[in-house]
């Protein structure tokens, strides 16, 4: 069988130096062999090269004065014929692997576990029963502080998203994709009146980010209004008196925050503090009504569950762009589309302006739905058409839902703020055209 020439890896010639040209077999100057020569072996300088078991751990090449002169190995390279010499001027080479010894990639020590995973102890790791479960380990215990005892991952915190669903009334809210925590809140129950029917309830808040502790401000109010609202209404308090009585509520409990204590703020004594603060929309279903009460910029809408029906927005903002349309500075496009559109002016809080609770008194002559929410979904779907159109078509049976397609429109437009919206489906039987209303 025909073989290539090996060409020499050699620059020079290992008898005499001289210089060699690509593709010599023998040196011009000496007559050296130079096929004898093996190919320079591939350098893994990071992996060991050990000699073969049992066999010469070198192979050596002697200088020589001419071809054929005294100690010239006839053997092939790596052969273990000596010349006797003393090996003083011996080139010493490492030894070829023999065939069969494992390649350097296979030869590799094994891969490293990342630095950064920290060692999980099976046995000391797993929570105790009860304990909540890292959400990335898996493996440690979350402390009260909610951070992992085992791997230090801060905890998804449980308002990130809260979803409810009560009978015919379901809520969701959800930080967002830009907020580091939700600053929105929610609550959502029913009770009955004093005749048996029932009355369902819906409040939505939504915290001033510029406030201090606005998350705190926007769950105290929720709970605040709610709890009015399920002591006043069995008690046979009309209901659009009882949604101006839960506010007023509310916004005592937001007033209450104020009052904090001055060693809370000792690790953090120079920041300047506003008071906390949120605003508040609410909802109530009972009697055959629908009561609506407020104070800041979030909404409530009407959905007819006949889409052939129009759509209408229920609340009027307390902000600059309402104030200015209302005046007839500018129209509503100008308004909204000016920086200072959603600077609020009405809010909960102890550094508020005079409250005036808005209520207002429907009563449905045809099936909708109510949708309850704060400006991190109307910012998505601001006229009563586009609300509409994002209100899925099932949402008067599925108002949970319905709810959670509501919040996933708004995170796909961008969600830049905490997201929060309750559905209440209104069921009534046709009645005819018309329906009373009247405000305070």
């Amino acid at each position: 069988m025909s073989q290539k020439p090996q060409e020499t890896a050699l620059s020079k010639c290992p008898g005499c130096e001289e210089p060699l040209e690509r593709g010599d077999l023998f040196c011009g100057a000496c007559g050296y062999d130079l096929s004898a020569v093996p190919a320079v072996p591939q350098d893994h300088p990071t992996i060991a090269m050990t000699a073969p078991a049992g066999g010469e751990a070198e192979v050596r090449f002697d200088r020589r004065a001419e071809p054929g002169g005294p100690g010239e190995s006839d053997g092939p390279a790596g052969s273990d014929e000596s010349d006797g010499s003393d090996g003083s001027d011996d080139f010493e080479l490492a030894a070829p692997a023999p065939a069969g010894t494992p390649s350097a990639d296979a030869s590799a020590p094994a891969a490293t576990p990342d630095p950064r995973t920290p060692a999980v102890d099976p046995v000391a790791a797993t929570p105790p029963a009860g304990a909540k479960r890292c959400v990335a380990c898996r493996a440690g215990s979350v402390d009260t502080d909610g951070y992992c005892e085992n791997c230090g991952h801060a905890q998804p915190r449980e308002r990130d998203h809260m979803e409810q669903e009560l009978g015919s009334v379901a809520a969701v809210s959800d930080r967002g994709l830009r907020h580091h925590r939700n600053e929105d809140s929610f609550a959502v129950s029913t009770t009955a009146l004093p005749d048996g029917s029932p009355a369902v309830v819906a409040i939505v808040c939504d915290g001033v980010s510029s406030a201090s502790r606005p998350d705190e401000a926007s769950a105290a109010a929720a709970s605040a209004a709610n709890e009015a609202l399920l002591e006043s209404l069995p008690r046979g308090t009309h209901p659009q008196q009882a949604m101006h009585e839960a506010i007023l509520a509310a916004a005592e409990a937001v007033n209450a925050l104020a009052q904090e204590p001055a060693r809370a703020r000792e690790h953090d004594r120079h920041r300047h503090q506003n008071a906390p603060a949120c605003t508040l929309v609410g909802s109530i279903m009972a009697g055959g009504l629908l009561i609506v009460g407020w104070v800041g910029d979030s909404r409530v809408y009407w959905v007819p569950d006949d889409r052939t029906n129009p759509p209408a927005r229920l609340t009027e903002d307390d902000s600059w762009a309402a104030q200015m349309v209302a005046a007839g500075l500018m129209n509503e496009a100008e308004a909204y589309a000016d920086e200072r559109a959603h600077a609020i002016t009405g809010w909960l809080g102890a550094d508020a302006y005079d409250l005036e609770p808005h209520t207002v008194s429907f009563k449905p002559d045809r099936p909708g739905l109510v949708v309850v929410c704060t400006d991190g979904l109307w910012n998505y779907a601001e006229s009563a058409a586009e609300m509409a159109a994002a209100v899925p078509a099932d949402a008067h049976q599925r108002p949970l839902h319905g709810a959670q397609v509501l919040v996933g429109h708004a995170l796909d437009g961008g969600g830049h703020d905490n997201v929060t919206v309750a559905l209440l489906p209104f069921a009534v039987e046709p009645q005819g055209a018309g329906s009373a209303c009247g405000t305070a």
